[in-house]
């Protein structure tokens, strides 16, 4: 709990940031990448996890992927801020609740979706444009094959369920015969 918190303030103030500088979609791809870096690399994440490794070697890990990725200096001086802090095991928890910002900001909602066979892009655009005329809000369609799926979808947009899969129907069905 204590840590979503400090990631939650972390994303805050960088967002903050970014919004001054009407930077918030680039800082948020920028800090996605960083992300990606770290939270793909379980070694990586452990090492900047470590009580016994000195702020100076996590920032130099820290500075030295942001380097490489060729960052903006506010995502190069954020993520050597992060890791100075000793935080840099939570850049994905940050990078998520940045997200969070950013779309809530936008006017956005993300719909995650898991279908039985992969969406084609016509079909995410047309799905994501049918959900935003539904919540009045722009959508962002976050697909994933499901092989548990017989077949249709499942989106969830916050609480919001919508299940089109045909494992839903059938136990839609099998409610009504079961209640008569």
């Amino acid at each position: 709990m204590k840590s979503r918190h400090a990631a939650r303030s972390y994303a805050k103030a960088l967002f903050e940031l970014a919004k001054e500088r009407q930077q918030t979609d680039a800082t948020g791809r920028e800090l996605a990448s960083v992300t990606e870096v770290v939270g793909g690399d379980p070694e990586l994440r452990q090492f900047l996890a470590r009580p016994g490794v000195s702020a100076t070697a996590k920032r130099a890990v820290a500075d030295e992927i942001a380097r490489r990725l060729g960052v903006s200096k506010l995502v190069h001086d954020f993520v050597n801020l992060v890791a100075d802090h000793g935080r840099g095991e939570q850049l994905p928890d940050i990078a998520d609740a940045y997200r969070d910002l950013a779309d809530a900001d936008a006017g956005r909602v993300r719909a995650r979706v898991r279908s039985a066979i992969g969406l084609t892009d016509e079909e995410r655009t047309t799905l994501a444009s049918r959900l935003g005329v539904a919540l009045g809000k722009t959508v962002v369609v976050e697909d994933r094959v499901d092989p548990d799926l017989l077949g249709g979808l499942v989106a969830e947009v916050g609480s919001l369920v919508a299940d089109g899969s045909l494992d839903g129907q059938l136990a839609r069905i099998k409610d009504r015969l079961e209640r008569g």
